[in-house]
């Protein structure tokens, strides 16, 4: 087999991973919108791909959440049928993460004894595999804040911390399956149209930040009006606690922020589409290039939807406002690789 084919093989694997990574991703969005996520208080990698078998095994699981605060402050009323349900989703959510673990890595195996890795590629597929692991551990890093008997969610800060690790992973593997998918010849030299579309995935990444914030924090109720906020397009009091402390806590100063960077963004990239219709020269870019555009008005879009949805949410119901704000997400990530794409297809003027 020839080495074209090879990387092709490989690119392709890699691909099937990012889809894989978008999925727990996702799946996590659900977990988070049922209040699934503490529903496991252990880690155990090896026996925890199972379920309970018996009911003694779930009378178990069930004690060890009623000691934690969110049962004894939210969910005291449960009974173990509604726990299962919760169980069902946090369960499935890291069986995902396992099934990943096994796609990427018997593959890997095979394309080793077969030899289809180049020197190169070593290095960063072995960063691939501790990007993978550091976000596994990050994630249980985070449930266990709010394993206590104090918290009743975890914290938005390590909500944060989990879902951008998430988008570095699945950047990462990106960027490297398009380095075997995109021909050198097919990328292009474009200084003011790669620099400009840095700074659009720079203030992208700042709201994907402020976006996890209002997830964490469940801020979508507390404004939900559009185009105002509660009645004013500048809420009055925006920064009374100081600028770093109303940022980072208050619930309308974080809306405030996400809905700022979402209108900057979508003029940024409306301009930055504007100017790379001037670019013709590549089949490949003229292919990614109008992906932004398309996915930002999206995301705008399904933001406006689900903070005016956010008055619909009853708790342990999965309706209108949740799924808004999955699509919402998910819109979000594709906005991501659709700029990573042109940023790996626009190449720096000194790679010409």
């Amino acid at each position: 087999m020839n080495e074209g084919r090879q990387q092709k093989i490989i690119a392709n694997w890699l691909l099937v991973g990012v889809f894989m990574l978008v999925v727990q991703v996702l799946l996590g969005g659900i977990t988070r919108l049922t209040g699934s996520g503490l529903s496991i208080t252990e880690w155990d990698p090896i026996m925890g791909a199972l379920p309970p078998l018996n009911e003694a095994e779930w009378q178990k699981a069930f004690e060890g959440y009623k000691n934690i605060a969110q049962f004894k402050y939210v969910n005291y009323n449960f009974t173990l049928a509604d726990f299962k349900l919760i169980f069902f989703w946090e369960w499935f959510h890291r069986l995902w993460a396992r099934l990943m673990g096994f796609v990427f890595l018997i593959p890997f195996v095979w394309f080793l004894i077969k030899g289809y890795f180049k020197k190169w590629m070593i290095l960063p597929l072995v960063m691939l595999f501790v990007l993978g692991g550091m976000q596994g551990l990050i994630g249980w890093i985070m449930v266990s804040t709010g394993i206590d008997t104090e918290n009743v969610y975890v914290t938005h800060f390590s909500l944060a911390t989990h879902f951008m690790a998430a988008m570095v992973l699945i950047g990462y593997t990106y960027l490297f399956a398009l380095s075997l998918r995109v021909p050198a010849s097919q990328r292009v030299a474009s200084p003011g149209i790669r620099k400009l579309a840095f700074l659009i995935t720079i203030v992208l990444a700042l709201q994907l930040v402020y976006g996890a914030f209002m997830a964490g924090l469940k801020a979508a109720s507390a404004a939900p009006t559009w185009p105002t906020i509660n009645g004013s397009l500048i809420p009055a009091d925006l920064f009374k606690d100081g600028f770093s402390e109303s940022a980072l806590h208050n619930l309308i100063t974080i809306q405030f922020i996400h809905r700022t960077l979402a209108y900057v963004l979508a003029a940024l990239i409306v301009g930055w589409w504007f100017k790379a219709r001037k670019v013709k020269h590549s089949p490949v870019f003229n292919r990614v290039k109008k992906w932004p555009l398309i996915m930002v008005v999206a995301q705008l879009l399904l933001g406006i939807l689900t903070v005016l949805s956010s008055t619909d949410i009853v708790h342990g119901q999965f309706g209108i406002f949740e799924w808004f704000a999955e699509f919402h997400q998910l819109t979000g990530m594709m906005l991501l690789l659709s700029m990573l794409a042109v940023l790996y297809v626009v190449k720096p003027v000194q790679a010409a």
